[in-house]
């Protein structure tokens, strides 16, 4: 079966360096893989980019055709995502601007590459700007150098807690928006609500991700080692219950931000955020001693013995 036209790309993007020929020759293109919003299944789509600051900005023009791209729908239900530049992947969070800020953004983007302008004149719909940034950017704290497994468990923690704190000064940043512009009786103004939403889900789902991993595999393999910590993984397994329980009143708390009284709003997110990053501590506290010794990334298994 021959080629798609971007399994072309994708292939040519990879064997060169991330240089392609033909329409994307000399533009800045990256390689886009999200998660299917329905399949689960991992898509990957060459798009162009404009560099804005220290952030990447995609523009969901399809062309000008009247729906949004699949990659963006993929992106709204699993926020994180994987980004190729030249030789250099790494993983993203893809965060839709809005209101003044995405016209701020897309006039950005028109100016460096007009053709998107030309694609929201061919259609109805507002072309959304997407701002990917970094998931692990360089200056973040945590280890860089990931020797060990504790290593390794310490650098999901670290994001974990920063996302909790992205959320809460997103949180004041929209609060302080609607006090400056909305009157009584009006709407609250367009604002952080989407960028917000893609925050919390992606903290949630990589929280469950992280959850189900030490559930499923950490837990017993260092069960075998130290049959003394049942009871130490039998409260950290409730504990992690009790975590997605607050991590779906989490996204429902963020749901609401919208008409939610500010004051009550806080003290929720306060205590919400106080019981998350008291389980990543306590499970710190306990685990992270006994995989001091574990060598990250796992050795690869060993040969088999025998006559060829």
């Amino acid at each position: 079966m021959p080629m798609s036209f971007n399994e072309s790309v994708i292939e040519e993007f990879r064997a060169n360096g991330g240089k392609v020929g033909g329409p994307f020759e000399g533009g800045n293109l990256l390689l886009l893989t999200t998660t299917g919003a329905r399949s689960g299944a991992e898509r990957t789509t060459p798009l162009g980019y404009v560099r804005h600051d220290d952030a990447l900005l995609l523009v969901g023009s399809n062309l000008g055709g009247p729906v949004h791209p699949a990659w963006y729908h993929n992106l709204l239900a699993h926020p994180v995502v994987r980004v190729e530049i030249g030789t250099r992947t790494f993983q993203a969070l893809a965060v839709p601007a809005e209101g003044a800020r995405r016209d701020e953004l897309f006039a950005h983007v028109v100016r460096a590459e007009p053709g998107y302008g030309d694609y929201q004149d061919r259609t109805s719909r507002m072309l959304p700007v997407v701002v990917l940034e970094r998931a692990e950017p360089d200056g973040w704290e945590g280890p860089h150098d990931i020797r060990t497994l504790a290593d390794k468990v310490r650098e999901v923690h670290t994001w974990l807690r920063g996302q909790l704190r992205q959320v809460s000064a997103e949180v004041e940043a929209h609060f302080a928006v609607r006090a400056a512009h909305q009157g009584p009786g009006e709407p609250a103004p367009p604002g952080l609500g989407l960028q917000i939403r893609q925050r919390c889900l992606a903290f949630c789902q990589a929280l469950e991700f992280h959850h189900t991993s030490e559930d499923a595999h950490l837990f017993p393999g260092i069960a075998r080692y130290h049959p003394g910590l049942g009871d130490t993984f039998d409260r950290l397994r409730e504990e992690h219950r009790t975590v997605a329980r607050i991590q779906g009143e989490l996204a429902s708390l963020l749901a609401g931000i919208t008409i939610a009284d500010p004051r009550r709003f806080r003290e929720e997110l306060a205590e919400m955020s106080a019981e998350l990053n008291a389980h990543l501590d306590y499970e710190e506290a306990s685990i992270l001693p006994l995989l001091t010794d574990v060598p990250w990334p796992p050795a690869p298994p060993a040969p088999p013995v025998g006559n060829a």
